[in-house]
C-alpha cells in the first residue's frame, strides 16, 4: 500500500514542553514551517480534531491529526519530549512521542492509510525503541523515512 506520506527533516523536534495545549502549537508550527501551511488553520484543525476525543494513540504515542485544504498529500511531524506529559491517552500512559498528521481535505482513505502507517510504526517496540533512543533528529528522520519507504514497497 503506497501512502506517500510526506516528511520534512525540519518537521522533527526533539523538546521539552509540558503540556498538550502546547504540543498541539508546536505540531502546527512545525507542519506550517515544513510545508507551507496556515500555522493557524493548523492548529484550529488540530484542536477541534482534539476535542472529539483524544489522539492518545496508548504506549506513550500520539497521534494528532487533521485535514487542510493547502496540502497535497499526507504529511508528518514528529516530536520527541524530553519528560512525558498527559495527552488523555487510552491507556493512561503519558506521551513521550508525537506524530503530528496533515491530510488534504478529500482524502478520506489516504488519511485512514497514513494513520494505519504511523500506527504500525508506533506499535513496532523495537522501532519505537529506536526512535525513542535516535540522537539527533537527523537520525530520527533516517529511521522513519527508511520505515515508509518500507511500508510503501
Amino acid at each position: 500500500m503506497d501512502v506517500n506520506l510526506a516528511l520534512s527533516p525540519q518537521a522533527i523536534l526533539f523538546d521539552k514542553i509540558d503540556s498538550k495545549p502546547k504540543v498541539l502549537a508546536a505540531i502546527a508550527q512545525l507542519l506550517s514551517q515544513a510545508y507551507g501551511l496556515d500555522e493557524g488553520e493548523v492548529l484550529e484543525n488540530l484542536e477541534a480534531r482534539e476535542a472529539l476525543g483524544s489522539t492518545g494513540f496508548g504506549r506513550g504515542v500520539a497521534i494528532p491529526h487533521c485535514r487542510s485544504k493547502d496540502v497535497r498529500r499526507p504529511s508528518l511531524a514528529m516530536i520527541r519530549l524530553e519528560q512525558p506529559i498527559d495527552f488523555a491517552a487510552a491507556d493512561s500512559r503519558p506521551v513521550t512521542l508525537v506524530c503530528g498528521l496533515v491530510s488534504p481535505e478529500n482524502a478520506g482513505a489516504t488519511h485512514l492509510h497514513a494513520l494505519a502507517a504511523i500506527s504500525r510504526l508506533t506499535r513496532d517496540e523495537a522501532k519505537l525503541q529506536m526512535l525513542a533512543d535516535a540522537p539527533t533528529t537527523e537520525a530520527a528522520y533516517a529511521l522513519l523515512t527508511t520505515q515508509f519507504e518500507r511500508d510503501a514497497a
